[in-house]
């Protein structure tokens, strides 16, 4: 661990000045596997995804490859994002600070969007792409493309992926943590 030394000065009198050294903890180093917020973040969306990917082979007895990357499904991969973020950062620099909670707010707005904005794109499309089938083939539109389905989540899968979050933020929380203290 590095550490920092600032000097304060106590007393403004210039005939009398006098001086504190205090030393300040710091994490000092700017390695990738030090950085427990984004680290979290990235280790969180990775296992939500995969656990998607699995659960589609189990369902489906088949490799489906667009759920490594993906939007929609259990669980919610952005409420496991930016929920893993969030608490590593209040873990790492409290929770009572600015940083927590900007990444709280931002955590909040994300999963707020998978639930409504983006889960009733997604039931919007299936309509629009039911539309589409029954329109008979001389129509214009009658050759589009179908939309996108699977946009947003319903609230327990957004649930299953902040929980997912908290838990891989904690763990990587403890373990970045206890390599500083040895």
């Amino acid at each position: 661990m590095m550490d920092s030394t600032v000097t304060l000065i106590q007393n403004l009198d210039p005939m009398n000045i006098s001086t504190t050294t205090t030393t300040i903890a710091s994490y000092g180093s700017s390695s990738f596997l030090s950085n427990c917020p984004l680290l979290s973040a990235i280790i969180a969306f990775a296992l939500a995804q995969s656990i998607k990917f699995f659960t589609s082979w189990y369902r489906e007895k088949h490799w489906d490859l667009k759920q490594l990357v993906g939007s929609g499904g259990m669980p919610s991969s952005h409420s496991s994002t930016v929920t893993a973020l969030a608490t590593a950062v209040g873990l790492q620099e409290g929770f009572g600070g600015s940083l927590f909670a900007i990444s709280l707010v931002l955590a909040c707005v994300v999963m707020y969007d998978a639930t409504g904005v983006r889960l009733h794109a997604g039931r919007q499309a299936e309509v629009l792409n039911q539309i589409v089938c029954e329109l008979p083939e001389e129509h214009p539109l009658a050759d589009t493309l179908p939309l996108r389905e699977l946009l947003g989540h319903t609230p327990p899968q957004v649930i299953a992926g902040g929980f997912l979050g908290l838990v891989t933020a904690t763990i990587v929380w403890l373990i970045t943590s206890s390599a500083y203290r040895a």
